[in-house]
């Protein structure tokens, strides 16, 4: 058990039968009145964005969680596979747990968040920018490129994305994932 003054960014806490991370917190001290901390915590199992105001010295309770690096293998009506790059044991884990899963290729490198005490996964997050490529898209039109123009292409891993006019089928191109938006042309 811990108390306020022990918040800090990226904190796991058991809060309103819930698991929350820290995601920014701010230490107001008014000048009559109580202390309080205010934060914004994040649900990782619904990924809702909370505000909310702890009072000074207020208990909370702390959860270990452990970053892992696992393998995607496959996907089938189980759920998505995916393997632990050190003991090669295999996970099965559903769509809802997954953050922006059309973006996965087989062989992609993953980190699970899984709950240290109950051993249980949480998530499965993607890496911040990712490398795919190009395979369909329909030619661009040339003159058109004033604006800032874009097309739909279809990606390897079969999610769409909107791209500039001058990127062609067989081009690499780096995404955001979060997103899902253009970055730029991979080299």
């Amino acid at each position: 058990m811990a108390d306020t003054s022990d918040i800090r960014n990226g904190l796991t806490i058991d809060f309103n039968n819930d698991l929350y991370s820290i995601v920014e917190f701010q230490h107001v001290k008014p000048g009559k009145g109580n202390a309080f901390v205010r934060t914004k915590i994040k649900s990782l199992t619904t990924g809702r964005v909370l505000d909310f105001t702890f009072h000074s010295g207020h208990k909370i309770f702390p959860v270990r969680i452990e970053r892992r690096q696992f393998q995607y293998l496959f996907k089938d009506v189980s759920g998505y596979h995916f393997m632990n790059n050190e003991t090669y044991e295999q996970v099965a884990i559903q769509e809802e747990l997954i953050d922006h899963p059309q973006f996965l290729l087989e062989g992609s490198q993953v980190d699970i968040l899984f709950h240290a005490e109950k051993e249980m996964p949480l998530n499965v997050e993607l890496p911040q920018h990712l490398i795919l490529k190009i395979t369909y898209t329909e030619p661009g039109v040339k003159g058109n490129t004033a604006t800032n123009a874009t097309k739909p292409a279809q990606l390897e891993s079969g999610a769409e994305v909107r791209v500039p006019l001058f990127i062609n089928e067989g081009d690499r191109i780096k995404i955001e994932t979060a997103t899902g938006n253009y970055i730029e042309r991979a080299k």
